[in-house]
């Protein structure tokens, strides 16, 4: 005889994270190392979350080139399907979307310190480049738990609880999460350079 049964199970307050491909990566990615090689030699950059590396200034998304109005397009394409997937009763479309973007290159030994992304609701990462590493942690960007009252459940050894998750994503993908989520890069420990695209994604009615 059965003690008990079960009635439903649910996933509260959980956080989503989204990957995406972006078709024809290859010729994309070379088209936007030419206009990194191009704005790094205009501009001295910015000092953000980069330690060791170079920030594009101003909106990336604003620029004209054919190959950034291109990745701005695929990004505006992922956070609109990311948000319909997240709640199906609101269709995003009937908000104003704005995209704010910058561009990201970190060469040997530079790295981005832990950071969140105020008054957006997504943000995302999109890689250009990403040097081949076969141990360690370069070329990895990591994210952590917002819930920080939970060593307890490391006995348990519950992913949906562990305190940090980390990924390196390959050249053509896309990764979105939402704003608040901590994240941060470790350096790189290779002798070529990774080049990013990241950008919030903010909503108004």
């Amino acid at each position: 005889m059965e003690l008990i049964e079960q009635t439903k199970y649910e996933k509260l307050f959980s956080t989503p994270l989204f990957r995406f491909r972006v078709a024809d990566a290859a010729a994309l990615n070379a088209a936007l190392l030419g206009e990194e090689k191009r704005l790094r030699a205009e501009s001295e950059g910015v000092e953000k979350s980069n330690h060791g590396g170079w920030h594009s200034a101003g909106n990336l998304f604003a620029d004209t080139t054919p190959c950034i109005q291109r990745l701005k397009a695929a990004a505006e394409n992922a956070v609109l399907e990311a948000t319909a997937r997240i709640n199906t009763k609101v269709d995003p479309k009937i908000y104003k979307l704005k995209m704010f973007a910058w561009m990201n290159t970190n060469p040997p030994g530079g790295m981005n310190a832990p950071h969140t992304h105020p008054g957006a609701h997504w943000s995302g990462v999109y890689y250009v480049s990403q040097p081949e590493v076969e141990t360690g942690k370069s070329g990895k960007i990591e994210f952590l738990n917002p819930r920080t009252d939970l060593p307890n459940w490391r006995l348990l050894k519950a992913p949906a609880f562990s305190a940090k998750k980390s990924l390196r994503p390959e050249p053509g993908e896309l990764i979105l999460f939402p704003s608040y989520l901590v994240h941060w890069v470790y350096p790189n420990q290779t002798d070529e350079n990774r080049v990013t695209v990241a950008f919030n994604a903010t909503f108004r009615a």
